[in-house]
């Protein structure tokens, strides 16, 4: 064991091989949720292999050279546990939550399929298939769809600007050398935190990861470059939809930026919840839409405030104007003390809330490990929440606001049917 660090119950630990595995100690439950995080994503595709990350997610479960997928399903559901993985632009997860006695087994099949997937010909066949159902199945929800096209207009000719399932043309053209390059390349001990949190014994956890380690040594975080084309004011992906959906973005501190405290403030002021200014405004005073809402992306490099909005197509303008006046208010008056307050409140009660299982606390080791290099003690993300002044939202603002506004719809429209606004 190259080296240990310990904070209140997380453990963090790197074995010989380069893996670090954190781990939380819950001794008040009876589960136990493991999770290999790995720093790769659909960022880091060139793109001729564009979806590769995703195609390996759904592959890695199809079997290795000791099992087969239907033994791997067999094995969980015998013990009444779950399986499950899911990709990002910046990274891969695969976890599984099981019963505390029954860890050992996580381990043997969480190791066995990172280190010896088969990748069977067969197999690469039958889930291309499934790959190319779940890309039409996303092409026919629009209110999903619409984010993805925000993305292309905020970042084009870069990868940030991809889908995460790649195309269709993509997906059909990936042989398996591709894949099982992509995969040896990105899927080393450097490049991938283990998480885990539950009722466990850290040792353990540590022991048993690096005895079942068989995987190719080294690795590192894939190379990464900031977007610097300008982006498209405006992106129409035209549908015969009943509604218009609409999603409009600014740029917005990175990941990793000291103000991603007050940007998540700032977020919730706007449209975090029911009493936020755009659902408030937007649906509770006029009643033109179902669901109003905005969001964060923090990229390594770059990030993104987004703001949704669903609406009838012939409300689609009037909505729109509505969301740039509440931006246009941020910019003039900044948020209330009051506001100020009651978002640090929902952010401190929504965080206690959602760590009260064992999954939610894996998720959060090895996001923060594999995204900030660190894992805030609980008490600190709650002192640096509360530590947020109005000059600080103010401050975030004023970076947010100086980006070009950005739109995308899904609707039917063109994009002449939008003219580019002016912040």
């Amino acid at each position: 064991m190259a080296s240990a660090s310990r904070t209140d119950q997380i453990r963090l630990t790197e074995v010989g091989s380069g893996l670090r595995v954190l781990t939380e100690r819950m001794p008040d439950v009876r589960s136990a949720t493991i999770g290999f995080w790995v720093a790769a994503g659909s960022r880091d595709e060139e793109p001729e292999v564009a979806g590769v990350s995703h195609f390996l997610e759904h592959l890695l479960f199809k079997g290795t050279d000791t099992r087969t997928a239907k033994e791997i399903a067999d094995a969980v559901d015998a013990v009444g546990g779950e399986m499950n993985a899911f990709t990002t632009k910046e990274y891969t997860a695969f976890y599984t939550r099981l019963v505390d006695l029954d860890v050992e087994l996580g381990l043997d099949i969480l190791s066995d399929i990172m280190w010896s997937p088969a990748f069977r010909p067969d197999e690469i066949e039958a889930e291309r298939q499934v790959i190319l159902e779940e890309i039409l199945m996303h092409e026919d929800d629009p209110s999903d769809l619409v984010h993805d096209v925000l993305h292309e207009a905020m970042f084009p000719e870069h990868p940030l600007g991809r889908q995460v399932l790649g195309d269709a043309q993509t997906i059909s053209a990936m042989g398996r050398d591709q894949i099982h390059g992509y995969w040896a390349s990105c899927y080393r001990p450097a490049n991938i935190v283990v998480a885990a949190a539950g009722n466990l014994d850290h040792d353990a956890i540590v022991e048993g990861i690096d005895r079942r380690f068989a995987g190719a040594t080294g690795g590192r975080v894939p190379d990464r470059s900031a977007p610097v084309a300008p982006p498209r004011p405006v992106l129409v992906a035209s549908r015969p939809t009943e509604q218009a959906h609409l999603a409009v973005g600014l740029g917005a501190p990175s990941a990793h930026d000291p103000d991603r405290f007050a940007f998540s403030v700032l977020n919730q002021v706007l449209g975090g919840g029911m009493s936020s200014r755009l659902f408030q405004e937007i649906r509770e005073k006029r009643g033109l839409v179902y669901s109003v809402y905005s969001y964060r992306c923090g990229y390594a490099d770059t990030g993104a405030l987004a703001v949704y909005a669903g609406t009838a197509p012939s409300r689609a303008h009037d909505v729109l104007a509505l969301v740039h006046e509440e931006l246009d208010r941020l910019g003039e008056s900044g948020i209330t003390a009051q506001e100020l307050d009651a978002a640090k409140g929902h952010l401190r009660g929504s965080l206690a809330l959602g760590l009260e299982d064992s999954g939610s606390r894996m998720s959060r080791l090895g996001r923060s490990q594999l995204v900030h290099g660190e894992v805030l003690p609980i008490d600190e993300v709650v002192a640096r929440t509360d530590a947020v002044t109005l000059d600080d939202v103010r401050r975030v603002i004023d970076c947010v606001l100086a980006s070009e506004r950005v739109l995308g719809v899904v609707g039917p429209f063109e994009d002449t049917d939008f003219e580019k606004r002016v912040a």
